[in-house]
């Protein structure tokens, strides 16, 4: 059996056959008729399976994640085709290396119900399962973000979602915080474009979007950015198509990727990355850990890494695919985090959110068990949900006299502390100031909010494009105040005088 085959398998009950039983293993006398005191008598509570199938009935559902909460994936191998040991040392990246992997696909506004195909940023999440640990890339269709700071986050998500005083969906509020937001207006540039509505899952690119760090056998760094190239070719909805879809079949991404996959039609992406040498993020025209900004291709361009394949659908949807937690604390040895100050904030939320909604224990469940869980040799124990548990003879604190060792920069008798780099997290031999502070990003040349977003227009649109982008912007007016109109056609001027003017134009007559 495949290494992808076994990831698929893990969790799973044999068939069943015969009578059924109670999760505890006892027989069940009846799933039909429940016990009442007489034929015509009130149901009892000691009916004790009566009450396991209810009580469970009514828990089956876990909260859903609060952006991204829509969603879908599949499973499949990544293949390494090109030699890139000059810049990582992670086994996963190593050539001709096969590492079984899954995608999770999903909108970031909608709720679990939303329909794939409403206007929005889709997530392009993917789980490794490499022989060092579960490597999660965390990422989106597009390779920018509205925000460069986490602490932002939670407002711009409660922005999207909706009004407490009638549970609807607000343009005001979103305008209101994208227009207040200049950093934003690089994404929504892409999220009013094309890419906005993307045909289906199969038919776009994906993106780690965040820099992140490659480090080798010899510790030199590089910073990075992941592009996942579909060999599908892109397809996309006009604004009006994704509405008529979003009626028909809300399910439509998610139905796509299930069908092609059962029809032996496998989507593949080419894996591909940017490399920064370390000591050009210091003074690189943007500045490169910031999220609302991307690399020039021209500066920096694509290298060939390899591919992957998905080829497998999940077993069970529950289990493989709302309940997979996805986390980009979830590095191997190679590869790092950056002084990206989004990915650093999600490096903290995204776990956080799965010990929400799945427990403390998430990472017991089989789809999130790593390949090597065998040597999996960790200080965490009991907590809500633990089926697992340490050897009756391992001590449950550290340091210890015992076989049972400390971190590998430890010396495995006392607490004294290791003295260096986090090399683990990355290498940054001279960061800007030791102290904590709480201070903007470091300004480059061309650090303007607006610069990027009107190359974009200008220079990558065509005029079919730039006709959609402005037509999609105003249909996402509707229903905006007359301050939050007058702050959107400032918005769209600061990004380009044409496009504001458009947008002025189209909106007028809309109204």
């Amino acid at each position: 059996m495949s290494a992808a085959d076994e990831v698929l398998k893990k969790g799973e009950r044999v068939a069943g056959q015969g009578n059924s039983t109670r999760p505890s293993g006892q027989p069940v006398p009846s799933e039909n008729t429940s016990i009442t005191a007489g034929p015509q008598g009130p149901t009892v509570l000691d009916d004790i399976h009566l009450i396991e199938k209810l009580a469970h009935f009514n828990r089956e559902r876990v909260p859903e994640r609060t952006p991204h909460a829509k969603g879908h994936g599949a499973f499949g191998e990544l293949h390494i085709t090109e030699d890139v040991s000059e810049f990582t040392k992670a086994k996963l990246f190593q050539k001709d290396t096969v590492t079984p992997m899954m995608v999770r696909f999903s909108t970031v506004a909608g709720e679990q119900g939303s329909p794939d195909t409403w206007r929005d940023v889709h997530g392009f999440a993917l789980r490794f399962y490499t022989e060092d640990g579960n490597y999660d890339i965390v990422g989106n269709n597009t390779p920018t973000f509205f925000l460069r700071d986490g602490i932002k986050f939670p407002d711009f998500i409660h922005s999207q979602k909706r009004l407490g005083r009638n549970g609807l969906r607000n343009s005001d509020m979103q305008w209101d915080f994208w227009t207040r937001s200049p950093e934003s207006a690089h994404q929504v540039t892409y999220l009013m474009g094309d890419r906005g509505t993307p045909k289906t899952s199969r038919h776009q690119d994906g993106f780690g979007s965040h820099t992140f760090q490659w480090v080798n056998e010899e510790g030199k760094p590089v910073w990075i950015k992941y592009h996942f190239k579909t060999r599908q070719g892109w397809e996309t909805f006009t604004d009006a198509e994704a509405a008529e879809m979003a009626g028909k079949n809300a399910d439509y991404h998610r139905e796509d990727l299930y069908n092609a996959i059962e029809q032996g039609d496998y989507p593949i992406w080419d894996v591909k990355v940017q490399i920064m040498p370390f000591e050009d993020a210091e003074n690189y025209r943007w500045n490169p850990f910031d999220l609302t900004k991307t690399w020039s291709q021209k500066d920096y361009p694509l290298h060939d890494v390899g591919y992957f394949v998905l080829n497998r659908n999940p077993r069970n949807f529950f289990a493989q695919i709302e309940q997979v937690a996805l986390d980009p604390s979830n590095l191997v040895p190679g590869v790092g985090l950056s002084p990206d100050r989004m990915l650093q904030a999600r490096a903290f939320a995204y776990a956080d959110q799965q010990r929400y909604r799945i427990g403390a224990n998430y990472k017991q469940l089989p789809v999130n068990q790593p390949l090597n869980a065998d040597k999996v040799n960790t200080y965490e124990h009991e907590g809500s949900m633990s089926f697992l548990f340490n050897n009756e003879d391992d001590p449950v604190y550290s340091p210890n006299r015992y076989s049972k060792g400390a971190g590998f920069l430890d010396d495995g008798e006392t607490s004294a502390q290791p003295n260096g780099q986090a090399a683990d997290l990355y290498v940054n031999p001279d960061p800007h100031g030791t102290d904590l502070v709480r201070a903007p990003y470091v300004k480059h040349q061309d650090d303007d909010d607006f610069i990027q977003p009107g190359i974009l227009y200008r220079e990558v649109m065509n005029d079919d494009e730039k006709e959609r982008l402005a037509d999609n912007i105003t249909n996402a007016m509707a229903g905006i105040s007359e301050q939050v109109e007058e702050q959107v056609y400032e918005y769209w001027t600061n990004v380009d005088e044409n496009l504001g003017a458009r947008v002025r134009e189209l909106f007028a007559s809309k109204k």
